[in-house]
């Protein structure tokens, strides 16, 4: 094998080993994606049972329901649509009726959102990101700026 042939076969070697690396990390990276939906879309949305994905808006007034131990139900709205979220684990401290809410879970086939995380605004000012630009793209939400 020449010098020129060994270099070659180097490159190579390098260029199929970043492409293997990148496409290696592309897939992991696509795998935690969860998709972030407000109540009316999720509705509308065709979700695979068992899809990770983000649902927010406003806890409903009137819907938080305590069951046993750290089980609670309640809906989320975003005055279009609601959905209902089964959520067993500690709720934040700042959570409460028609405030801002991000859960992250999945879709059960009866419709109902099984969360295994919930956040909640933290002070007076703030609402998350996604939650505010969908309710601002719906009308029923404006700053105070």
């Amino acid at each position: 094998m020449t010098r020129k042939q060994k270099r070659l076969a180097v490159i190579g070697g390098a260029m199929v080993f970043l492409a293997l690396a990148s496409g290696l990390t592309l897939y992991a990276l696509g795998q935690k994606t969860s998709y972030f939906y407000m109540p009316a879309e999720l509705v509308a949305a065709q979700i695979e049972p068992g899809q990770r994905i983000r649902l927010g808006g406003l806890v409903e007034k009137g819907t938080v329901l305590r069951g046993e131990g750290q089980d609670i139900s309640f809906s989320v709205t975003d005055q279009v649509g609601s959905v209902t979220v089964a959520y067993s684990g500690i709720l934040p401290d700042l959570f409460r009726e028609e405030q801002g809410v991000v859960t992250e879970g999945t879709l059960r086939q009866d419709g109902v959102f099984v969360a295994d995380s919930v956040l909640a605004k933290h002070d007076e000012n703030y609402m998350p990101k996604e939650v505010a630009d969908g309710l601002k793209a719906t009308g029923l939400w404006q700053d105070e700026d």
